[in-house]
């Protein structure tokens, strides 16, 4: 799969982007998707009959051999055929993985690296597709191996991962801090079940019986964030709106349009703790360099004021 042109800046320093590496799945988990996948296989492929004791030894190294290519017309999932399948599982919206790493230019201070972000910023792959994600995670760093200062932008493809985005302007986020030596273990999975909630569309849309927004204006979830740091890592999720939901809205009365969207917004950071961090919904996680799971509009963020905790 081949990634997108560079955006860095013509002549600027290069800045080294991850090189492939493992599966960052734990040992069980991986373990079980490989006997899983085998299993299907199995149950897939029509069934071989057994070589016969006369024939000849290069005709059962053949046999033994990968399936070759698909005919015209035939169609072939990765459960048949891992290498030449031709049926791709499309995902709702295609995305981008953006990566920066601004300590790699040897910026001397945090205003100099803010300055710079910009030119730090390298597109690394769009993928529309569950294939083409898998292939993306498995041959890249995972969050536990990156240095200190790297990130991983995870957003919907043609969203900017910045404040200046139309798309990102009005809007706010979620996120949570959870100190890198106590999380180090446990940051990839929490990383991972992150991007699947947002390529899963989950974050907005928990349960079976909802569908998605009907334009893409209307969808709440522009991306997802982990920024590795020397104390912590920290894991975002970025809206298009950054609206109250503690309003009181009287009994009868309709509820307003920005009141609705608040409760979205609230709903979307609910999923986040509960379902992709794995918290209890009134477990405390702040203490140390942890923080709470909480939302912040990018205007106070710029400005650096107050947040409001997921507390109910």
């Amino acid at each position: 799969m081949a990634s997108e042109p560079s955006t860095q800046p013509e002549g600027a320093a290069t800045t080294t982007i991850p090189a492939a590496g493992a599966s960052a799945l734990a040992p069980e988990p991986l373990a079980s998707s490989q006997a899983a996948l085998a299993t299907a296989m199995d149950e897939s492929l029509p069934k071989k009959e057994e070589a016969s004791a006369t024939e000849a030894p290069e005709a059962k190294g053949a046999a033994a051999d990968a399936p070759a290519p698909p005919a015209d017309g035939e169609l072939r999932t990765v459960f048949q055929d891992p290498v030449h399948f031709n049926v791709k599982h499309p995902l709702y919206n295609s995305w981008t993985l953006w990566f920066d790493n601004p300590m790699h230019k040897g910026s001397s201070s945090a205003k100099e690296r803010r300055e710079s972000w910009g030119a730090n910023l390298y597109k690394v792959v769009t993928l529309s597709s569950v294939e083409e994600f898998w292939g993306l995670y498995n041959n890249i760093v995972p969050p536990s191996n990156l240095p200190q200062s790297a990130n991983y932008y995870l957003f919907k493809n043609g969203i900017q991962p910045a404040w200046e985005d139309p798309a990102n302007g009005n809007g706010g986020k979620w996120s949570v801090q959870l100190p890198r030596e106590k999380h180090r273990n446990q940051i990839d999975k929490l990383w991972l079940y992150t991007m699947l909630a947002a390529i899963g569309e989950t974050l907005e849309t928990p349960s079976p019986d909802q569908r998605p927004p009907p334009s893409s204006e209307e969808e709440m979830v522009t991306g997802v964030i982990l920024q590795a740091r020397a104390n912590f890592y920290r894991i975002s999720v970025w809206t298009r709106r950054a609206d109250e939901w503690d309003v009181e809205v009287p009994e009868g009365e309709e509820v307003p349009e920005s009141v609705a969207v608040g409760r979205r917004l609230k709903d979307i950071g609910r999923y986040l703790k509960t379902e992709v961090l794995g918290y209890p919904l009134d477990a405390k996680v702040g203490g140390g360099f942890s923080s709470e799971v909480e939302f912040q509009s990018h205007k106070d963020s710029e400005k650096k004021r107050g947040k409001r905790t997921l507390v109910n």
